[in-house]
């Protein structure tokens, strides 16, 4: 258990990538950091990373959507003021290619296990707290990945639902729609990460400190009149346009 006179901050999916660049900001940020993942090797990793710079941080292990495994997760919170729901899959496949469970998986991890942890987050967190979604510039639309499309489109609208639905308790709702950052996961794909940046107005990836920076504004205490709001990070892709030549 943490110390009861430090808030605490959850970041689901934090052994890595995205995920860890927000548990280790918001250790920075004087929060006690439980990271929860799915896999205790890179929880463990996350956690020595903010424990070696002085800060708070336990791991937790646990599926995300495994109802009892979330309750337990907020219940071993104490003084939880910050809910970070990062975790998250990604495939790519052709739309014609899919299949009703490919749907299904796809909601049930990136949409279904997120609403169940923001409720049960909502039902113990004093006011004056925060919950921050992961979202995706591909919730406006990108080919190949329809599913993923849709299920981040269901995150927008949750979290613009929930700013209404928690407001008169003075929680807070916002996501963060990350644009192409460079993770393991990305470079996973077939894509070039070439090509990739020479699309970007930038001429650089992201990276996941750019989309921990972004979270930690919407966790901070001077961000309380901002709610119901999905901050596209991606460097102006979504403007339009490419880098000049």
């Amino acid at each position: 258990m943490t110390d009861a006179k430090t808030k605490t901050a959850i970041v689901t999916g934090a052994g890595g990538g995205i995920g860890r660049a927000i548990a280790r900001r918001l250790a920075h940020d004087g929060f006690a950091v439980i990271v929860a993942d799915r896999a205790q090797g890179p929880a463990d990793e996350t956690v020595a990373l903010i424990q070696a710079e002085g800060r708070q941080a336990r791991a937790e292990v646990l599926d995300i959507t495994d109802e009892a495994a979330t309750q337990a997760l907020i219940d071993g919170a104490d003084d939880l003021r910050v809910l970070v729901n990062n975790a998250g899959i990604f495939d790519v496949k052709e739309f014609d290619k899919l299949t009703a469970d490919d749907f299904r998986r796809m909601y049930e991890v990136n949409l279904v296990a997120m609403a169940t942890l923001c409720q049960q987050a909502a039902r113990v967190m004093p006011e004056e707290s925060r919950i921050v979604n992961l979202a995706s510039r591909a919730a406006f639309g990108a080919r190949n990945y329809a599913h993923y499309v849709a299920s981040k489109a269901g995150v927008a609208g949750l979290t613009k639902a929930l700013s209404l639905e928690l407001a008169p308790k003075q929680i807070t709702v916002n996501a963060v729609a990350p644009g192409v950052i460079e993770t393991d996961m990305l470079k996973a794909r077939s894509d070039s990460l070439a090509d990739m940046k020479a699309q970007q107005p930038t001429g650089r990836l992201g990276s996941p400190e750019d989309i921990a920076h972004a979270v930690a504004f919407f966790a901070h205490p001077q961000a309380s009149f901002v709610t119901g709001q999905v901050l596209i990070v991606d460097g102006g892709r979504s403007v339009g346009g490419t880098a000049a030549f």
